[in-house]
């Protein structure tokens, strides 16, 4: 019976923390997002409906709008020690992208076009003015995809350990793809996923990956093990999960990291955890995103950081995103902010 409770204590602490929680229907299907307000208007009285909640969201926003995208297996409770503080100058807003977290688990065919859509129709219904994209992981691949399709939506963007799926295509001669992908697609068959999804949600196997994916030890809390874990027992969870896999291994999943932000020019930041054992700094090099556009791109490398510096180490993340901010995008004058 403790232990119950003490669960129960823990899954309330953290949806307290990523502010106000919504489902949204998209394409018929239920999705899951949440919003925190500027400090300046915490107290300005609860809202009756998900109409007036857009609008009161908009009216005491001071800055840039921010729209935080998770990575794979994560969801909206993974930056629950990043919205109050990104929140104090502006709206911040964190999605969970079909498939994960408490959205739906679709029967679709996973891409980062599909969630590049999902992201673009939440913008047209809720925001509605440029906003500041936040991922980490697969989020900030859909970041940049989402920069590259719909330039009148983002003014610039966050990308947190930024994987490039291609690196393999450019790195394999074109002839030999085609083998490799026919033979990874007979261990991507249901017949072999859906027992490893059964083995891979379970709480102690995903306590001993997150701590392959943190550099710190002490990170790896009962609480994110819940976050992680519990999004697994949905109904359609081990589908969505097979369809998931088969698409991150697919090298269509999405396009060229490199050339998408050779095009941009828009202000971009890339945060990369130096500890990351996921995606290797000495294999990724985030040094060349850097000199894909120098004038656009900066980095911001940190100690003691693994593959989720956002969660990891969230005091470093957070001012190195609102620093960033500063530098790039002014906040609206106090004789605007009376008028809104």
């Amino acid at each position: 019976m403790l232990r119950a409770e003490a669960k129960l204590t823990n899954s309330l602490m953290w949806h307290q923390r990523v502010g106000t929680q919504r489902d949204w229907m998209w394409r018929g299907w239920q999705t899951r997002y949440t919003y925190l307000r500027p400090t300046l208007g915490r107290n300005q009285g609860a809202l009756k409906s998900q109409d007036s909640a857009a609008q009161a969201i908009a009216a005491h926003a001071s800055g840039t709008p921010i729209i935080l995208l998770h990575g794979f297996g994560a969801s909206i409770g993974h930056w629950r020690q990043n919205l109050a503080q990104l929140a104090e100058n502006q709206t911040v807003y964190a999605l969970d992208l079909l498939g994960f977290g408490a959205s739906q688990k679709a029967p679709v065919n996973y891409s980062v076009s599909l969630w590049v859509d999902q992201v673009y129709d939440f913008w047209l219904t809720f925001i509605r003015e440029p906003v500041i994209l936040a991922g980490n992981s697969i989020g900030s691949l859909i970041c940049l995809a989402v920069a590259a399709a719909h330039p009148d939506m983002v003014a610039g963007t966050v990308m947190i350990s930024l994987p490039d799926p291609s690196v393999r295509a450019e790195a394999v001669p074109g002839w030999l793809l085609p083998a490799i992908e026919a033979v990874e697609s007979l261990f991507v068959s249901p017949i072999i996923l859906r027992p490893l999804f059964y083995l891979a949600r379970k709480p102690s196997f995903v306590r001993r990956w997150v701590g392959f994916a943190y550099a710190s030890p002490e990170a790896v809390t009962d609480e994110l093990v819940e976050i992680l874990a519990g999004p697994a027992g949905d109904r359609g969870a081990a589908r969505a999960f097979c369809a998931l896999f088969k698409a991150v291994g697919s090298s269509k999943f999405c396009p060229s990291v490199k050339i998408v932000m050779r095009n941009l020019t828009i202000p971009m930041l890339l945060i990369w955890g130096k500890q990351d054992r996921m995606i290797p700094p000495r294999f990724a090099r985030p040094h060349q995103f850097v000199e894909c556009n120098p004038n656009y791109v900066e980095l911001v490398e940190l100690d003691n950081a693994g593959h989720c510096p956002q969660d990891e180490c969230p005091e470093q993340v957070n001012q190195a995103i609102l620093n960033w901010m500063s530098r790039n995008f002014a906040p609206m004058g106090e004789s605007e902010l009376q008028h809104c």
